[in-house]
């Protein structure tokens, strides 16, 4: 017999409130205590746990649903269930506690929907708002506008009520970099590229449930400040004077896009205020060897004063923020990288004439950083949402149960997941934000970074389309910088598309659909006799499911591992086939014939659903010509074969149009913007060359130009079809004559730059111009020595 009485003499520290253990009792087990106003740390763990409420009152908090606590209640607690005993009275609140490991019980909880699911909770899901500077490039779009939109569609399969919000940050101080160089207003430069912006999401298939336009919005800065005045209330931030730099030359205080230098952390080349390479924070006069970027000159340092926090004192309020949700191990390291720092002071204000002024009076000539601006802008966006949905959610009010859900890149993960927490405890102390985030690191183009400045870029608005968006979507998908940096490679899309998408995919899926209309008259067989095999693929199907489910859900969002998935049902479908057909049309073995092209469909079913998130479009194509209807709503539980009778129009669907890249677009209107950022166009087929049919052409020039064999090589290595033409044949070509579109074009522009220094424009390379005279236009504009080094290689 065991007897073990509470006894709080002998009660220490643990979870953050009172623990004494009881031994014997063959599994774990203690006393506990929570003092009023207090509650235990959130935590998880695998054990499975129940608590039985001795004494006192007060509240579970369990995945952030509250449930009372009073004498006499248990609850009992699943593996990995967040939970939190809160004493909410005026006394002890006392409660025994028993846990023990249950290794089915752990895997059974790891898998749960329920679990992972956010019952009647509603779930902002925000991709970060981009800055209306430019458009979005494929950069841009493959990491959290694509992240967001899959994970809102699964969510939404899974029924819950989830929405994607996003924006334009109007008040980036890059935006005002962009103005001067269109010599334009910041406000008309904002309002242009927020346009192209959002039109640039809808041709992604990205729909948005909220798209806050913050210089457009009324309501915005009055919202603003009044958040603002909440940080300074509360202590926490105050006026403070800090080092600063200046222009030498205009005297301009420097911030962000005016200022480089080296990262005081890394060393790195960065602008000012983040470092995009190890994503620390800089206070700009921290930076090695500075140079203000509008003038070229060494900074002055000198003194101002800026609304500041004092972030160093807030470790405490970090790491239990990132206790309560979703937090990768690369935002959490970057914390605990952070906080090392004796003092990090941040500012929040910073001179400027571009963005709200606060209402407080100590820093007129100030406008509330933009970043800082942005962790109420999510929470206006949810206000803005409410309104439009009837719901009476206030920015000034979060509320508890508010799932929030952040897709961002690496070099955006200070402000999101370490000032932002900080931020929201200050304003709204009383509030405890349940946040996930979900990271991606960059995306490289060839191998290199995607740059505006020297066109290195692919706009999402050259490469979208009606027939294109699946297969960019998936690509994209199947490439994202998913704890790496990972590469677009036009070599690699197109064989994408044409081998997976096309050769694979689409093969498999006509052909499935011309067996079904010879063998059984274009309908859909019930199963016939099952064999052992055909048992094993409905398994291994099974076990597809439960794989792409935990690619998509809440804890295990992974779009690289979802397209491996999704490609892996596929392949296994292909084998089972080719297995299963060699006795297709065996007399004696009809029935088990005709259970494989019933699981055959099953499969095809299974990928209908399962690329909803990921390809729509394919999806909806997909279901319908499986008599399944419009795009699937609902994700599945189980494996289920097609409806037996249901008409099948699989042989004759086109699935992935073989348009892999767009021809040359139009000029934008405005000269900054890279071609095509603002116009849609359909590709261009190649046509045989002829001299009389291209008006305009430039007459090829008597000497062939030195430049012109390294050119003819060059282009050989980007055409999307190789080509047995000597330098002869290809001297009269243009590129677009050969089949060129504007991915290879980007290629061809990125080696052209790097290998001459010569930057010719999209629609140089693709217009009227043949290789000859496109040689002699390139030996015009490069440096001798440039010409010589290249020649001399190609020779």
């Amino acid at each position: 017999m065991i007897i073990n009485s509470y006894d709080e003499t002998v009660l220490s520290e643990a979870f953050g409130i009172d623990m004494a253990g009881v031994e014997g009792l063959g599994v774990g087990a203690g006393w506990g205590r929570v003092a009023p106003g207090r509650a235990s740390d959130n935590h998880q763990h695998d054990e499975t746990e129940f608590f039985v409420i001795v004494a006192g009152r007060g509240e579970f908090v369990v995945d952030g649903v509250r449930h009372p606590a009073a004498p006499g209640t248990v609850a009992l607690f699943e593996p990995f269930e967040s939970h939190v005993l809160e004493n909410t009275g005026d006394t002890d609140l006392v409660f025994l506690t028993q846990y023990w490991r249950d290794g089915r019980r752990a895997l059974d909880s790891a898998l749960s929907a329920r679990r992972k699911g956010f019952g009647d909770r509603p779930v902002f899901v925000f991709s970060t708002p981009p800055t209306p500077n430019g458009d979005l490039h494929l950069g841009h779009l493959s990491g959290p506008y694509l992240g967001a939109d899959a994970y809102v569609r699964f969510q939404r399969m899974n029924g819950t009520r989830a929405w994607h919000l996003t924006g334009s940050d109007d008040f980036q101080s890059y935006v005002l970099g962009a103005a001067r160089a269109e010599n334009r207003g910041p406000a008309e430069t904002a309002a242009h590229y927020s346009a192209e912006i959002a039109e640039t999401l809808r041709l992604m298939d990205i729909p948005l449930d909220q798209y806050t336009v913050t210089n457009d919005d009324a309501d915005y800065p009055e919202g603003l400040r009044e958040f603002f005045s909440r940080l300074v209330a509360s202590g926490g931030v105050a006026p403070t004077e800090g080092r600063a730099l200046f222009d030498a030359e205009t005297g301009r205080y420097l911030y962000e896009v005016d200022v480089k230098g080296a990262c005081p952390s890394c060393s790195s080349g960065t602008s000012g205020n983040i470092c995009e390479e190890c994503g620390e924070p800089n206070t700009v006069a921290d930076l090695g060897d500075p140079v203000a970027t509008r003038t070229g000159a060494v900074p002055r340092p000198g003194t101002v004063t800026r609304f500041s926090l004092p972030l160093h004192e807030h470790r405490d309020t970090v790491a239990d923020h990132h206790r309560l949700g979703r937090v990768p191990a690369r935002l959490r390291e970057l914390a605990d990288r952070l906080f090392r720092r004796p003092a990090l002071d941040i500012p929040i204000t910073h001179p400027s004439t571009w963005g709200v002024t606060p209402s407080e009076q100590d820093t007129r000539d100030q406008v509330i950083w933009v970043w800082p601006e942005m962790s109420y802008g999510f929470l206006h966006g949810i206000q803005a949402l409410g309104r439009r949905l009837g719901r009476d959610w206030q920015a000034s009010a979060p509320e508890e149960d508010w799932k929030i859900v952040h897709f961002f890149g690496y070099d955006n993960s200070f402000y999101h997941a370490v000032l932002y927490p900080v931020l929201y405890k200050l304003a709204h102390p009383g509030w405890t934000p349940a946040i996930d985030y979900h990271v991606n690191e960059f995306y490289l183009l060839e191998g290199a970074k995607f740059s505006t400045s020297r066109r290195h870029a692919i706009w999402g608005k050259e490469i979208l389309g009606p027939d294109s968006v699946d297969a960019v979507r998936y690509f994209l998908a199947a490439t994202r910088p998913e704890g790496e940096r990972t590469d677009f490679r036009r070599s690699a899309y197109d064989t994408t598309v044409r081998d997976t998408l096309i050769g694979t995919w689409q093969s498999w899926l006509n052909d499935l659909g011309d067996r079904v209309d010879k063998a059984y008259e274009g309908l859909a067989p019930d199963a016939g006799v099952w064999t052992p095999e055909h048992s094993a693929f409905l398994a291994r199907l099974g076990t597809r499911l439960t794989a792409l489910t935990g690619s998509l859900d809440a804890e295990g969002f992974s779009l690289r591992r979802a397209a491996a998935e999704l490609t892996g049902i596929v392949e296994d479908t292909v084998a089972f086939s080719r297995r299963e057909g060699l006795l297709a049309e065996a007399d004696g073995w009809r029935s088990e014939a005709r259970t494989a092209i019933a699981l055959e469909l099953a499969a095809a079913r299974l990928l209908a659903h399962g690329a909803a998130p990921v390809m729509p479009r394919f999806a909806a194509r997909l279901a319908e010509a499986l008599g399944l209807g419009e795009t699937p709503l609902t994700w599945p539980s189980t494996v289920d074969l097609v409806a037996p009778g249901s008409r099948i129009r699989l042989a004759r669907t086109e699935f992935f149009p073989a348009v892999t890249a767009p021809a040359a677009p139009a000029i934008a209107a405005y000269d900054s913007v890279p071609a095509a950022a603002t116009a849609a166009y359909d590709s261009a087929p190649a046509t045989a060359y002829d001299p009389a049919a291209a008006p305009g052409a430039a007459p090829a020039p008597a000497v062939a130009p030195a430049l012109l064999p390294w050119l003819g090589e060059l282009v050989r290595t980007v055409l999307p079809e190789p080509t047995e033409q000597d330098l002869t044949g290809l001297a009269g070509r243009t590129l677009a004559s050969l089949g060129t579109g504007s991915l290879s074009a980007v290629t061809l522009q990125y080696q052209i730059l790097e290998q001459l220094d010569v930057d010719v424009a999209l629609e140089e390379l693709l217009g009227d111009l043949d290789l000859t005279a496109l040689a002699a236009l390139l030996e015009e504009r490069a440096e001798p020595a440039a010409v010589r080094t290249v020649t001399e290689g190609a020779a």
